[in-house]
């Protein structure tokens, strides 16, 4: 689904299990190429399993512009997401991880070592409640690095495995809850701030 496109930018809302990349299989690349009638430039990604909100270039300045501004830290993104147990109000999470190509599975580490990067995040608890003996948290997080999995593997290392996560533990292997609900960044060509916000995820998450 287009939020917004004009001469340089197209923005949408990914939906579950299609490719953010270009692929043989479904793949937000081709789609868009054939809505927008030209030639789609990626310049940052989304887990498969993740749903929501993302950027594409329409041609290579701007690709070249949006990438050196993810690169300088002038895109900000913020994600919602279901995770087991009653998670802190508030906080910050900063690890070193390791992405496992082989496995496509990444896991915190304690010291550096070849391959590793930092991976920082907020985050602020929207609610929670319980079922039985078992209790959920709908957490509003943002992301100060993008690292494969980051989400999904520093939440899980604290015991706040994402609803339906069966990769990092998750016993309701399935549908993960996860969505890009809120990106902004400098527009390529004109430098304006422009935002962008989702809240589809209030229609997907059993919460």
């Amino acid at each position: 689904m287009i939020i917004y496109q004009d001469k340089d930018i197209v923005v949408c809302e990914k939906r579950y299990g299609v490719s953010s990349q270009r692929s043989d299989k479904e793949n937000m690349i081709s789609i868009l190429e054939q809505e927008c009638g030209c030639e789609i430039y990626p310049v940052h990604r989304l887990d498969i399993q993740t749903t929501g909100l993302i950027v594409y270039a329409k041609n290579q300045k701007s690709a070249s512009v949006l990438s050196q501004g993810i690169q300088n830290g002038l895109f900000r993104k913020e994600y919602v997401c279901l995770c087991h147990g009653n998670i802190e109000e508030s906080g910050e999470m900063v690890d070193l991880l390791y992405h496992d190509k082989v496995k496509n599975k990444s896991f915190v580490v304690k010291s550096k070592r070849n391959g590793c990067k930092e991976a920082r995040l907020s985050f602020y608890k929207i609610d929670s409640k319980s079922q039985g003996e078992y209790a959920f948290s709908l957490v509003r997080v943002r992301l100060f690095t993008g690292r494969t999995h980051q989400i999904r593997v520093q939440f899980s290392h604290r015991g706040y495995v994402l609803y339906g996560d069966g990769k990092y533990g998750a016993k309701d292997n399935g549908r993960i809850a996860l969505h890009s609900a809120y990106i902004s960044f400098p527009h390529p060509t004109t430098g304006e701030l422009v935002s962008f916000e989702s809240e589809r995820w209030k229609e997907i998450f059993p919460f």
